[in-house]
């Protein structure tokens, strides 16, 4: 129930420590001390035999293990700051980009996507021995950022680079990676994935803590990913590297969601033929099939479709080949199957019949087994590449050819493409060892579905968000995507640098504004069947988007494309904080007083202040927000009214009664709307409280 004085909106993130303390409580109600505190005698009490008690115990660890916990509960009391004038549709997209420490940007996002993460994939500095910054005092990370971007003064505090000369060189990259990996686990689903790029240096490294982290139950795999070698190496030439993934909750994805699968890579671009010959030819199945041949030839070699070209052949069903009849390896049943046309019994196989007479019999009604001339020879299976007309019987699975297929542990890809890519984009060289997107997109594609955010907090170049928008083109989707990038300075020297990019986070935001630009005029110049038609990649690993017909929706949606992306910026909080360990003595007390005559920032805006309050109100940062006009005054409603914001510097009685008639079930206005008013305050308690509004909130 509300008292008669609002509460004070927690402008901290999320407490994870205390998440964990009042669920302990919550289960074992007998360990609660006086103090709301934890007797740990009492609990080991309560869990009896199942406390392990010994001194010698498999594990991990290293020096600063124990400060990673401390960096973890330590709350951020940042903010993330919009910049509209930066982003591409604001107003209207669901994907973000946050320029900022993930650490920091990691905490902030904890209440408001706790739990709505698919799939993170990160690709974070390998531990190579001088590539990766953090701030060294956990208790100062924010502060240090704030430094590092000339956001503050600085006292001569930075961000440490991890020298291989280093003793603690392990420690260090460890130190670095275990507090992302814990708070990024609490924002997955609980059918969510990560997956982690990273090489032999910290291999070992990583799959123990992820072990720790995630459990190891919930170990999925380790993918190898061959970049090509060079020949001169001394001994061996290193061209691979790793990728590690685990589920939030492995048991659940197996027991409850069906197989991961993709649809085999150059079926997509046959389908669009077909289809395209079936408007021009309609039933002519005869010239449907001739203009598949002359497709086939037309391609060039290497293309991925070439290798498709004996489903040449279509009936109403749709595209099919002909295929092997007899049983796999040899003795199968030979029982008599007669020929329609002469009524004699068909030349048996040597291996006997692929299926038992009654399954055979009914392959026959249904229209899968094709007799050739006469009965001298053996009749064949029809395979189908792709079923059009499912009403015109029923397969199993060894009738399609296009069955969707499993992903290997171990594939290649040269490293080159994605260069090329980005050179292709920029112009000229612009990023260092950028990933490839076409396989991070065949990896999301596999793991996700269409309306899922996917997280990449170690952003790099944004090949994470080239990938989810290509995928979003080919299929007609709607993946989103949260970007995080430290805005990491570009060496003086560099092309980068040159070409006026001064951080590693506007080469990642410059590079989403070119793809979406590179879409959209693909849009405008070529249809999709035309394109498809004329490209060709012999590649392993570049592959169709899995289609719309393997997913069960309608992948020729006519809605427009999210591309756009919503930038935030790390920075301190908007509020001045209140310092309860301020001396007591009169002119200390007096100049805290003072910093609160206005505790909103200089040089915040209206936006600022909201998103601020929307992210510590545990929304989501692309909620849909409306401004109402209520009492000549702006009130921000969030979620449908889920959530009123006012940020009204002159509260009136008026506009309280007309934000308590909208019935909003929250509300939170700014402290000074009520310019020391305590009557004003206590009589807005008791308006929303009549009105069945018990959540009311000052900031």
């Amino acid at each position: 129930m509300m008292k008669d004085e609002p509460e004070k909106l927690d402008l901290r993130s999320h407490d994870l420590a205390e998440d964990k303390r009042q669920e302990l409580l919550r289960l074992f109600p007998e360990i609660r001390t006086e103090g709301g505190k934890i007797d740990f005698e009492r609990l080991k009490l309560a869990l009896g035999e199942t406390v392990d008690m010994g001194k010698e115990r498999y594990g991990m660890n290293w020096p600063g293990k124990a400060d990673c916990f401390k960096t973890i509960q330590m709350p951020s009391l940042g903010t993330l700051r919009p910049c509209s004038e930066e982003s591409i549709n604001f107003d209207t997209t669901e994907n973000l980009i946050v320029e900022g420490d993930n650490l920091e940007v990691l905490k902030l996002l904890q209440k408001s996507y706790l739990g709505k993460v698919k799939m993170i994939y990160i690709d974070p500095p390998y531990n190579t021995g001088n590539d990766f910054i953090y701030p060294d005092n956990f208790s100062e990370s924010l502060q240090t950022y704030l430094e590092y971007t000339g956001q503050v003064d600085a006292e001569g505090k930075k961000f440490s680079t991890n020298a291989e000369t280093d003793g603690r060189f392990h420690s260090k990259w460890l130190n670095m990676m275990y507090p992302r990996l814990y708070l990024a686990r609490n924002l997955l689903r609980e059918d969510g994935v990560i997956l982690i790029s990273i090489d032999d240096k910290e291999l070992v490294n990583l799959r123990r803590a992820c072990d720790e982290i995630f459990g190891e139950e919930n170990f999925v795999a380790c993918l190898v990913w061959e970049k090509g070698r060079k020949n001169d190496a001394r001994r061996f030439s290193v061209g691979h590297e790793y990728m590690l993934m685990y589920a939030r909750n492995l048991s659940l994805i197996e027991a409850e969601l069906p197989p991961w699968r993709e649809q085999k890579p150059g079926i997509n671009e046959i389908i669009d033929e077909y289809r395209r010959l079936k408007v021009q030819y309609h039933d002519d199945y005869a010239s449907i099939s001739a203009g598949l041949v002359a497709y086939y030839k037309s391609l060039p070699e290497g293309h991925l479709s070439k290798k498709y070209s004996r489903s040449r052949f279509v009936d109403a069903r749709g595209i099919w080949r002909d295929n092997n009849i007899s049983w796999p390896g040899g003795g199968g049943p030979k029982y008599d199957v007669i020929h329609p046309a002469t009524k004699r019994p068909c030349k048996v196989p040597d291996d006997g019949w692929r299926f038992i007479e009654s399954t055979m019999k009914q392959k026959i009604r249904d229209g899968y087994v094709e007799f050739r001339g006469d009965h001298t020879k053996t009749p064949f299976l029809k395979s189908y590449l792709y079923v059009d007309r499912v009403d015109e019987g029923v397969s199993d699975e060894d009738d399609l050819g296009d069955k969707p297929q499993v992903l290997g542990t171990v594939f290649y890809r040269h490293s080159q493409p994605a260069n090329d890519v980005l050179r292709e984009l920029f112009g000229e060289k612009i990023f260092e060892n950028p990933k490839d997107h076409d396989v991070i997109r065949r990896l999301i594609s596999y793991c996700t579905s269409d309306g899922d955010i996917t997280l990449d907090f170690f952003a790099g170049s944004g090949t994470t968000a080239q990938a989810i928008l290509d995928m979003n083109k080919q299929n007609g989707g709607d993946r989103k995507l949260i970007l995080v990038q430290l805005p990491e300075s570009c060496d003086t020297e560099s092309i980068a640098y040159k070409a006026g990019y001064k951080t590693i986070a506007d080469i990642c935001t410059e590079r989403v504004r070119r793809v979406i630009k590179k879409l959209n005029e693909e849009d405008e110049q070529a249809s999709p069947s035309r394109r498809s038609r004329e490209s060709g990649n012999p590649d392993l690993f570049v592959t169709d988007e899995l289609d719309s017909r393997v997913r069960g929706n309608d992948g020729g949606s006519n809605q427009p494309q999210d591309r756009g992306f919503r930038l935030f910026k790390l920075a301190e909080s908007n509020f001045k904080p209140w310092n309860a360990d301020v001396p007591h003595d009169a002119p200390m007390l007096e100049k805290q007083l003072d910093l609160h005559v206005d505790h909103i920032r200089d040089n915040r805006t209206a936006d600022d202040l909201l998103y601020e309050i929307l992210l510590k109100s545990g929304f989501p940062l692309t909620t849909p927000v409306e401004a109402l006009n209520l009492a000549s005054k702006t009130v921000y409603s969030v979620a449908g009214g889920a959530l009123f914001i006012c940020l009204e510097r002159a509260l009136t009685l008026e506009l309280i009664r007309s934000m308590a008639e909208k019935k909003p079930e929250r509300v939170v206005c700014l402290d000074e709307g009520f310019a020391g008013n305590d009557q004003l305050k206590a009589n807005a308690v008791q308006i929303f409280k009549t009105k069945g509004i018990t959540s009311f909130k000052t900031v």
